[in-house]
């Protein structure tokens, strides 16, 4: 074994959201870990921009709500050895405030893309006794005010990864991490949608609450991520673990 941990040599993985937030920050880390990173990305651009900074890295735009979309986007893979199902997207409301139709768009991107996206690899992950890393939120575990339909899908991802480790328990490793509120791209789209007139405000409210009393940085979930992925933790299959600065232990 290299003395260097958490390597990835002749790793193949596949990282959805990857072009962006903690999904860029995978896709960088995984690359330097020695992995050749498949960047999946609805956004196709950015995501062939990435790839091309980062060696043995490739770009594949995909719609991950899109079954026809994700069948193709794998009918290009021949060996697959990790998925990190990161895309997602997020919805401000209580119970009262949520229509129907955004519930169900939230719905169709965190669970059932990665319904699909897992499906669909399942049968290049079983042949290279793979792993599966999902990316759920502290959401899923703890309620969040005025997060109704996100906390519903995050619950859904906690689910998933605990019962597919039931199913396959020798055949592949699935784990779940539970970021608190990080610092990306996604957040600040957030503070613009919904806070324009108080940005700062809102944005030291939302460092505090993390009781370390910052928001977390992309590197750091990334390199759980690369861990989880990584030998090191072969004896690490169904957890779902917090990495939120203290937030569910308060």
């Amino acid at each position: 074994m290299s003395s260097t941990p958490f390597r990835l040599d002749g790793k193949i993985a596949l990282i959805t959201g990857g072009a962006s937030g903690i999904g860029e920050q995978m896709s960088q880390i995984f690359t330097a870990a020695g992995a050749a990173v498949i960047i999946c990305d609805v956004n196709r651009e950015k995501a062939e921009a990435l790839a091309a900074t980062l060696a043995g890295a490739r770009a594949i735009a995909c719609d991950i709500t899109n079954e026809e979309a994700v069948a193709a986007a794998y009918g290009s893979i021949e060996k697959l050895d990790i998925l990190v199902n990161n895309a997602g997207i997020g919805l401000v409301g209580n119970v009262e405030e949520t229509a129907l139709v955004d519930f169900q768009r939230i719905f169709r991107v965190n669970v059932d893309g990665l319904f699909l996206m897992t499906k669909h690899a399942l049968p290049l992950l079983l042949a290279a006794h793979g792993s599966i890393v999902n990316l759920g939120s502290v959401a899923g575990l703890v309620g969040v005010k005025r997060r109704f339909a996100y906390c519903a899908t995050k619950g859904a991802v906690v689910a998933i990864t605990r019962q597919l480790a039931v199913d396959y328990p020798q055949q592949l490793r699935v784990n779940c991490i539970c970021p608190g509120t990080v610092d990306t791209p996604f957040v600040e789209g957030y503070l613009e949608k919904y806070h324009s007139h108080e940005k700062e405000k809102v944005r030291a409210e939302l460092n505090q609450r993390q009781p370390v009393g910052r928001l977390g940085k992309p590197d750091e979930i990334a390199h759980l991520a690369l861990y989880l992925s990584s030998e090191e933790a072969a004896f690490v299959n169904g957890a779902v673990i917090s990495i939120d600065g203290g937030w569910t232990a308060a």
